[in-house]
């Protein structure tokens, strides 16, 4: 479905905005309360919706999420550096989020409409970008974060990483959901657009 410059800054909106309502709550926190962070979720649909868009839409949604963490931990009274979850892991999310957004984004190129096809492909798109972002953010924490401590071992990480995984993807796959079905929605309701069009002449 090809969108004009202005949908595209109007998905963009409506995404940050999910992100900024989410987020702040849960910003270098990790609960899954009632409304999980929704930034997993976003960077996905942002790859797939904003295909093409990369260079100013990742950059900005990347600034968003570092300026409310930022905006989160100092109203907290502490400094930004020193918060147990930023540390030279921190800048790692960049790449997770970038997994993300290239998984989003492949599976824009090679879907084939509503089929059931293009189902299959969102779900391995998925799994491989949400496993990506979380073996790269969690990793990186893991090994190189002063505030785990030391002596680390792989058998720890692995352990680790089979507590937060399943959470963490539960929540992205929520959020791919239900924006999988306004999709469906919107897709559907241009195509009654269309038809209704043509009709009409």
């Amino acid at each position: 479905m090809a969108m004009t410059q202005t949908q595209r800054f109007g998905i963009f909106a409506a995404l940050a905005l999910v992100m900024a309502a989410t987020r702040i709550h849960h910003s270098t926190l990790h609960h899954f309360d009632a409304l999980p962070d929704a930034s997993w979720g976003v960077f996905f649909l942002a790859g797939f919706w904003l295909r093409g868009a990369a260079r100013w839409a990742f950059p900005l949604l990347m600034a968003e999420a570092v300026l409310i963490d930022y905006v989160v931990i100092t109203h907290l009274g502490i400094d930004f550096w020193s918060h147990y979850c930023v540390s030279a892991g921190y800048w790692f999310l960049i790449p997770s989020y970038g997994a993300l957004w290239l998984g989003g984004s492949w599976l824009a190129k090679h879907q084939v409409g509503l089929r059931l096809s293009t189902l299959a492909l969102a779900v391995v798109a998925l799994l491989v970008s949400e496993s990506l972002c979380y073996l790269i953010s969690n990793g990186s924490f893991y090994w190189i974060s002063a505030n785990v401590p030391a002596p680390r071992s792989f058998a720890a990480w692995f352990e680790n990483l089979g507590d937060w995984y399943l959470p963490f993807l539960q929540t992205t796959a929520l959020y791919v959901g239900l924006g999988a079905v306004l999709h469906v929605l919107a897709v559907q309701v241009a195509r009654l657009a269309q038809h209704r069009g043509q009709t009409q002449h």
